[in-house]
């Protein structure tokens, strides 16, 4: 299966990548702090060294050993999954879900630093993702460019033209989800070229489009909130890099266009899935945009900045994003964010991985209804941006995902393909 196939290819190569990382820092840590950095370094290695073993020669997933807030948490996990085996011997890498194995190994690479004092702060997937984000330049500028063009007449747009505009951006903002570097296993995934010229030409590609849905709900909540109180969108973010851009982009002009009152963004606690965005890359983004060389990329940044202080851009990150649970379980295991959520009017989930954790990363028949594959998760109205990279996917007609298997055998993970999927939540 694909599945198989990354835990037995794609993961050992980014433990290979982490590990040469730490080596390439090693000076760096010695002048920051002395040998204590260096012995740190070497403890690290040889954590993840051990840890690439036990990935490539198929051994029982091993209780987390660390103090970290999260560890009992995860071994009860651990004890979920030997039930679920009952006597077929110890759940192994190559014997058990994808997505808890795999979520397994991004908790053990923090523990390899966590448990490391003094490099413990260090984020080894740091690197990559600012290389995306300064590979995706012309990207940036072009998207950057055009938005702060179109905010000098957003009060002049009419109900077609703004919901042009919302769909444009939607649509920049589902395709910015391509560039992911945990699915190229760190290679070059950054955005090239303006992300706006092409989209007439990816209508096709998304499956589930239900961009119409998110408009009217929109819509119905601002005349409906008009006395009392705010609208409120929440953006589940993935990868940092020219996908965040997308989504602070879409971000403001909800805001800009009256859309909503206020945007939360919810981030990862700790580095995740190789390019996934902490509260680090999301200030780091937004420093970076200000000080560019470009009025326009700057202009972004310092309003960015302004809606931070404003409070009506917050930033949120949670343990549980990092958790290997399904969101199905997210009412009982992290009861306090499912609570802040139900304050939103729209949830916005970005990109595959919060796919499979909505869908509970099942092989789903593709028309099971997307309400059905939710499992109960309902904390708001719920949309997932999301282009297919695994091979999860529900919500489709009758005959779809069969006719597109029928030409293109990968097209369930390449990346090619992605959906504007809606839940009303009722």
């Amino acid at each position: 299966s694909f599945a198989y196939f990354t835990i037995k290819d794609r993961l050992p190569q980014i433990l290979t990548r982490v590990i040469d990382t730490l080596h390439r820092h090693k000076n760096e840590f010695f002048e920051e702090h002395g040998e204590k950095g260096v012995e740190a370094e070497k403890r690290a290695i040889s954590f993840l060294s051990k840890l690439r073993n036990e990935l490539q020669t198929d051994k029982a997933v091993i209780p987390l050993e660390d103090e970290l807030p999260d560890a009992a948490l995860w071994n009860q996990y651990l004890d979920y999954q030997r039930d679920l085996s009952s006597g077929s011997g110890e759940p192994s890498w190559f014997q058990s879900p994808w997505l808890y194995v795999e979520c397994y190994m991004y908790r053990r690479i923090h523990a390899a630093l966590a448990q490391n004092p003094p490099i413990d702060n260090f984020d080894v997937f740091k690197e990559g993702k600012a290389q995306n984000f300064f590979e995706s330049q012309e990207a940036v500028t072009a998207l950057c460019t055009y938005f702060q063009e179109l905010l000098k007449n957003i009060k002049d747009l009419d109900e077609k033209q703004l919901q042009e505009e919302l769909f444009k951006l939607l649509q920049v903002s589902l395709w910015g989800n391509k560039c992911d570097l945990s699915f190229s296993a760190g290679e070059d995934s950054s955005q090239k070229s303006s992300p706006l010229q092409s989209l007439e030409g990816m209508i096709p590609y998304i499956l589930v489009n239900d961009m119409e849905k998110i408009w009217s709900l929109m819509v119905n909540a601002k005349k409906r909130n008009k006395e009392e109180s705010n609208v409120r969108v929440d953006i589940i973010l993935d990868n940092a890099g020219f996908e965040l851009v997308s989504d602070l982009v879409l971000a403001d002009f909800l805001l800009s266009s009256k859309l909503a009152d206020e945007v939360h963004f919810h981030g990862k606690s700790i580095p995740w899935y190789v390019s996934d965005t902490t509260k680090h890359d999301f200030n780091w983004t937004i420093k970076k945009l200000q000080a560019a060389n470009h009025r326009w990329m700057s202009r972004c940044g310092i309003n960015w900045e302004g809606n931070l202080k404003k409070g009506v851009w917050v930033y949120h990150d949670h343990m549980f994003w990092t958790l290997p649970h399904d969101f199905s379980s997210m009412a009982e295991v992290a009861p306090d964010l499912y609570a802040d959520l139900q304050k939103s009017n729209l949830l916005l989930f970005k990109g595959d991985l919060n796919y499979r954790k909505l869908t509970g990363d099942r092989k789903w028949e593709y028309t099971v209804p997307f309400h059905q594959a939710l499992n109960k998760f309902h904390p708001a109205p719920l949309c997932s941006l999301r282009t297919l990279k695994s091979d999860t996917q529900v919500g489709l007609k009758p005959g779809q995902g069969e006719q597109i298997q029928a030409s293109e055998s990968e097209w369930m993970v390449s990346g090619k393909y992605g959906v504007v999927q809606f839940d009303a939540a009722l």
